[in-house]
Parts: C-alpha cells; structure tokens; sequence
C-alpha cells in the first residue's frame, strides 16, 4: 500500500476531544500520499484525464493511462517521460489490478463507475472525477512551491470555493514558501544531530518575527544567517 505521511498538528487544549471527534465523523482524512515510483492508472484522455496525470507527476508516479484518444499535453507526456505510458484503447474489465491508486474521468457515467467498483473491490484506492459517491478519496485545489503543499478541500461540496480559499492562501503566504522549507529543515536536522528535541526551539517565535519577510523579498542569505544564529 503507498505510505501515508501527515504534518504534526497541535490541538488546541480549549477543544472538547469528544466533540471534536463527533464533528469529523462525517468529514474526509487528509493526507498525504508518498507514490513515487508507485504504479497508478488514468483512465480516460480529456483535458481533466491530463490534470490527474501532471499530478502524479509531481509526486514521481509511473503513470499508466488507458483511453481511446487523448489530449496533445498527455501526447507531450508520454513523449518526454518515460513514467508515462499510454494505451489508446477502452478501458477492460478488471485492469485496475496491480496498480497503487486509479483515477477515472473518462467523463462517461457507466465507464467511470465500472472502473470505480473494480478498484474498490480489489481494495485499491480510485477517484472518480465529478462523482464522489463512486470515490474512495477526493482530490483537494493544490497550491505548490518547493516542498510546501498547500491543498483546500470541501469535501467535494464545491471545487470552485476551494479553489478560491487556495488562490488566497497562497497569496498570503507570499514566495519562496519553499526554500523558508529548506532553511527550516536544515535547522531541524542540526537541532536533531545535537540531540535536543525539536520541540525545545520556538519555531512560532522565530515564523512570528522577520524570517518569512526576508525569504518573501528574495534576502535567502540574510534569512540562513537568523536561522543559524537563532538555532545553532
């Protein structure tokens, strides 16, 4: 199965846990998945088929797409990575077998929910593209810069309004989100290399001040210079 990695969260001690726990039963689990090199299907050839494959892409998944015909962007893929292999044909009964995650959009009802049950029945994660009742997992509106991910889900509800929530978070956060990543990671493993642990360094402290402006206006070095200075 792929592995699943989370950010660690602080709940706030003001929140009742048995409330809390009621109020996310009916919700979604986020995560987030590790699929480099991890076998995953498309199915289907659109311009939203193309948006799936670009994002597993990202993630370094070998991509299998299966369809009749496709767009030119996943004619380029296939071209120019080899982690890209295309079948221009239908989909076959049972072919979700042997791969890690499936996502569907052929934008067909009957085809994508017959590839839907063929996944979930061998236990295999799918996503079926403007269908949630025929998904075992939805895709959030992802905003990316280096190694920071920021995705907004409604749960399906309205994919516009999380788009909209990302665009101004990422607005907000501002640029080079990224390499504030790095600088911060490489903070983290000299805290861990020294044995303190890492809950001994005010983090909130240090984001709260001028670090993130510095990064933000291009001034990396000024801003390797705090970092080290405030976490030896």
């Amino acid at each position: 199965m792929a592995t699943l990695a989370a950010e660690e969260t602080a709940v706030p001690t003001t929140v009742d846990p048995s409330e809390e726990i009621a109020a996310s039963t009916a919700g979604h689990y986020p995560v987030s998945l590790v699929i480099e090199d991890q076998p995953c299907l498309v199915v289907g050839g659109g311009p939203v088929a193309a948006s799936k494959v670009r994002g597993l892409r990202i993630a370094g998944a070998r991509v299998t797409v299966v369809a009749p015909s496709v767009v030119p962007v996943i004619e380029r893929l296939a071209v120019q990575e080899p982690a890209v292999v295309v079948h221009r044909r239908t989909y076959r009964s049972g072919e979700t077998a042997g791969y890690r995650l499936v996502i569907t959009a052929t934008g067909v009802a009957d085809i994508d929910a017959a590839v839907a049950r063929d996944a979930t029945s061998r236990g295999i994660w799918v996503n079926s593209a403007d269908d949630p009742a025929n998904c075992s997992f939805i895709l959030p509106s992802v905003h990316r810069d280096g190694r920071v991910t920021v995705a907004v889900s409604t749960g399906g509800a309205s994919p516009a309004l999380a788009s909209w929530i990302r665009r101004r978070l990422a607005r907000c956060c501002g640029q080079d989100m990224g390499a504030l990543a790095e600088l911060l990671g490489q903070a983290r493993k000299r805290v861990q290399a020294s044995g303190r642990p890492t809950n001994s360094v005010d983090w909130q402290g240090l984001l709260d001040g001028c670090l993130p402006g510095l990064v933000n206006v291009g001034r990396l070095e000024e801003a390797r210079r705090l970092v080290e200075l405030l976490v030896p």
